[in-house]
């Protein structure tokens, strides 16, 4: 798999030999040698449309895509008939986080932790994800062990990651530490610039400068954490590489607007990360649905609809400011839509129990729905142009010559983008994920 220079992310003191300390993680028996994938509608993540496809897979990657009847199928291949389905890219999340979740216990950066969060991902069609901080050496195991040619036998998401993220104080310091960081060969550097409500001190210009300059020199880019305006401004301005959250305290401008377009720079809106400082001020109607329930845990959403815990969030400040911020952020990532600018589909599920990894990802798009984009733009948001925010060539769309990702449903997302949720099956490098189907 193509692995790339921009947007990467860091791992701070963690040393280069302890990604090698521990053996890889196990992988997935590889399939048949050609595998044939017949008779369903492709959606090919840029906004192609095949009737009828047969899709070649060998050695966990594309062969051939085209019409039945102008696609031949080797004698030799394993047919699965696919009728009536259709066929997505996997879905890929570019703001999460992984192993530093395990439900009410500790957190836990251990390889079963992480492998076991990375299947869930891939149970809900989520088959490559970013997570921007908070990983250590067994989450950059998972991702050594997707490379070729081993990667041919995954069965859980792909993982490009961080390890710490960045909160220097100074500028010298800044410049260490992401130094440091390059060490383990992140895939982005992460930082935050925010005063969570005025209640922390924020990372000052020069010291995000520095960062900046000192990911750029070692072929590292620089993902954000913003709230305000402003502050994405002057990030951009300083040559930041993403904006990992949305704009909260005011809308857009074309300032803005033209700074984003100016580099391409990516918007994730994790309009989710919003809903979970408040939505749990009462029981959630989602908590009865079936395709939630299936891989949620049960203490945590038992604890969730505690009244104690349901009248806490109701009387907390910062649930109740971020509750009224959720309407301008919905609003900016409409006018950042309308504008051309590069979106890419993300959470920031993980780092505490509630926002539930996977599931989330389907309320984000439901919710970008309802923000006012089609069902076609936010499927892009969640495959290309998730792809394109990475720097992926080969991930998050159906093509020749990239993997072979995919998620089957059983209705159309382009009519409503809520059925994503309809999984018949999910592959990844051709192998089937098992207990993927909503009918398992």
């Amino acid at each position: 798999m193509t692995q790339t220079h921009g947007l990467r992310l860091s791992m701070a003191l963690v040393a280069a030999a302890a990604l090698t300390s521990a053996p890889s993680p196990p992988i997935a028996a590889q399939t048949p040698s050609v595998q044939a994938f017949t008779g369903a509608t492709v959606l090919d993540g840029t906004g192609g449309r095949i009737e009828n496809a047969v899709m070649l897979v060998r050695e966990g990657r594309i062969e051939r895509l085209g019409r039945a009847g102008a696609t031949p199928v080797p004698k030799d291949a394993r047919t699965m008939s696919l009728q009536g389905k259709f066929l997505i890219p996997g879905l890929i999340s570019t703001h999460v986080h992984i192993s530093d979740v395990q439900g009410t216990g500790p957190r836990a950066y251990t390889d079963e932790n992480t492998l076991r969060q990375l299947g869930v991902f891939a149970r809900y069609g989520i088959t490559t994800v970013w997570s921007l901080g908070g990983e250590q050496a067994p989450a950059f195991r998972a991702r050594e062990a997707q490379k070729e040619p081993s990667g041919i036998g995954i069965d859980r998401a792909r993982v490009y990651l961080a390890g710490e993220i960045i909160t220097a104080k100074t500028a010298d310091q800044a410049r260490q530490t992401v130094a440091k960081a390059a060490e383990s060969k992140p895939d982005v550097i992460k930082i935050r610039v925010d005063d969570n409500l005025g209640t922390s001190t924020k990372m000052t210009p020069e010291v995000y400068r520095a960062v900046i300059e000192e990911a750029h020199r070692h072929g590292l880019g620089v993902a954000a954490h913003i709230f305000y305006l402003d502050d994405a401004k002057d990030l951009l301005r300083a040559g930041v590489d993403a904006i990992a959250h949305s704009v909260r305290d005011k809308d857009i401008d074309d300032e803005f607007i033209a700074l984003m377009k100016a580099r391409n720079v990516p918007y994730i809106p994790t309009l989710t990360r919003e809903i979970s400082t408040f939505v749990y001020e009462s029981t959630p109607a989602f908590f009865t649905d079936p395709f939630f329930l299936r891989e949620a845990d049960r203490t945590v959403v038992a604890q969730l609809q505690e009244p104690a815990r349901q009248a806490a969030m109701r009387a907390s400040k910062s649930a109740q400011a971020y509750k009224a911020a959720l309407p301008v952020a919905s609003r900016n990532l409409k006018r950042a839509a309308d504008a051309g600018l590069l979106i890419a589909m993300g959470t920031d599920a993980g780092p505490s129990p509630e926002r539930f990894q996977g599931y989330f990802e389907h309320v984000e798009m439901a919710m970008m729905a309802e923000a006012g984009l089609t069902p076609s733009q936010v499927l892009r948001a969640a495959t290309a142009d998730a792809a394109r925010a990475m720097k992926l060539d080969n991930a998050g769309v159906l093509k020749p010559g990239a993997w072979a990702d995919f998620v089957a449903l059983d209705r159309d997302p382009t009519a409503d983008v809520r059925q994503t949720r309809a999984i018949a099956g999910v592959w990844i490098a051709g192998n089937a994920v098992k207990g993927a189907s909503i009918k398992e």
